[in-house]
């Protein structure tokens, strides 16, 4: 989906770029396939904050979308595009053979009237889904599962894809290389739609105003250098400090020094075969 650029009318217009909606269907879609959706401002279910910076914006429906694929066999047509307020991807509607109607996400290249299944094993077509390892070497997918029947988790954002390696020594894995470059391996009975997810221009929108981010339930953030020094690690001082002062560098607001890395699940370390980025050593002043 293109982005839509505005005459610079005024100084905010000049910078806007939005994307251009204009192909989509302007309805809602079908409303036994969205639910409401509760607004918890970044809370936990104690009442505390765990997402900093969220509240507020317009209302929305979270949409019931088939991540699991799980209808075999069976033919779907599109039947139209939709808009998601909770994600960068749009929505395709798929009518299926016998009446029922899912959202699925639009894969880039499909168009109405093109028809889609899923199966253990399907022809190499955009928008079909199957076990990845019936997927040919070299061949691009998305809404992948990182194990059999959880539903997709890898992918699912605009323009994102992964590529299907081949098998690993076992046969049991498949090798893929994910779009930070991480290449890691996947069961292979996991399920794998075809294509790249569209809307891939998505990444040059530039909301323009602090009132559009505010719309998308964003509230303002406080630099750390204004606080006091007890509220951020960069606080405090007298007139304009420098971050960090010395060799401590920036810190977040729990002390941490920036880009320190907190993925810990050494569960799932072993399906990792190359990180996407070298491990280096640590700085010695």
């Amino acid at each position: 989906m293109p982005v839509k650029k505005y005459k610079a009318k005024t100084s905010t217009l000049r910078h806007t770029k939005l994307e251009d909606r204009s192909k989509l269907n302007k309805g809602s879609g079908p409303r036994s396939l969205s639910v409401a959706k509760r607004k918890k401002a970044g809370r936990n279910n104690q009442g505390r904050i765990t997402v900093r910076h969220r509240g507020g914006g317009y209302k929305r429906r979270i949409r019931k979308i088939d991540f699991k694929r799980d209808k075999f066999d069976v033919p779907a047509e599109v039947v139209d595009f939709y808009f998601d307020p909770n994600r960068s991807a749009n929505l395709v509607l798929l009518q299926y053979s016998d009446g029922e109607k899912r959202y699925i996400l639009a894969p880039k290249g499909i168009k109405k009237g093109d028809k889609v299944v899923s199966g253990e094993t399907e022809d190499v077509i955009v928008g079909n889904a199957m076990k990845i390892k019936n997927v040919p070497s070299g061949t691009t997918v998305h809404c992948v599962e990182n194990t059999p029947g959880s539903g997709a988790k890898y992918c699912r954002s605009a323009g994102q894809g992964m590529l299907v390696q081949g098998p690993d020594p076992s046969g049991k894995y498949m090798q893929v290389k994910m779009p930070s470059s991480e290449i890691r391996l996947i069961h292979g009975n996991c399920m794998a739609t075809v294509g790249q997810v569209g809307n891939e221009e998505s990444i040059n929108v530039k909301l323009g105003k602090a009132g559009r981010k505010r719309n998308l339930g964003w509230r303002p953030a406080v630099r750390g250098m204004a606080m006091h020094a007890v509220q951020h690690p960069h606080g405090g001082g007298e007139g304009k400090g420098v971050i960090g002062g010395g060799y401590s560098g920036s810190k977040d607001i729990w002390g941490n020094r920036t880009g320190t890395k907190t993925r810990k699940n050494k569960r799932t370390d072993k399906f990792i075969i190359k990180r996407r980025r070298v491990k280096r050593k640590k700085d010695s002043w």
